[in-house]
């Protein structure tokens, strides 16, 4: 059995630095050139947005993988994640991508489990480990009030 696995996307330009993102089986989404460039526009995702997301929906992804594998009961995860995009010999790249989760658990005595979990998300995400960007965790561990 092999244990490939593809993923296939439609992109149709609409207009101006913009277009149609869509998937069979999912809903569309509307991407352009972001703001920050010649002819980009506020309030659609950019590419950008999209590999920053990519990184962040993977690790709370393999998270959730291995937290129900270990049996970890937590109450919530958030997270926020920021990219940096930098010019690099002459090219634009995504230098680094830094993912900031929120972790709550009931017990004092997961804690230190839900910790070593989230770090073993990240070194496992498949997506951390197909980029040259540097992924800074920074999770935070907080106990149910």
């Amino acid at each position: 059995m092999s244990e490939a696995h593809f993923y296939e996307i439609n992109l149709k330009w609409t207009e101006q630095k913009k277009g149609l993102l869509s998937s069979q089986g999912l809903p569309d989404v509307e991407v352009a050139t972001p703001p920050q460039f010649t002819g980009g526009h506020e309030g659609i995702w950019s590419p950008e947005h999209l590999f920053v997301a990519s990184v962040a929906t993977c690790i709370m992804t393999t998270f959730l993988a291995i937290a129900e594998l270990s049996k970890l009961e937590f109450v919530s995860y958030e997270s926020r994640a920021k990219g940096k995009l930098d010019k690099v010999e002459n090219k634009f790249m995504m230098t680094e991508v830094t993912v900031e989760p929120i972790i709550t658990v009931k017990y004092e005595k997961d804690v230190e489990r839900a910790e070593r979990i989230i770090h073993k998300a990240e070194a496992n995400c498949l997506i951390s480990n197909s980029i040259k960007s540097k992924v800074i965790l920074n999770p935070q561990i907080k106990l149910e009030a």
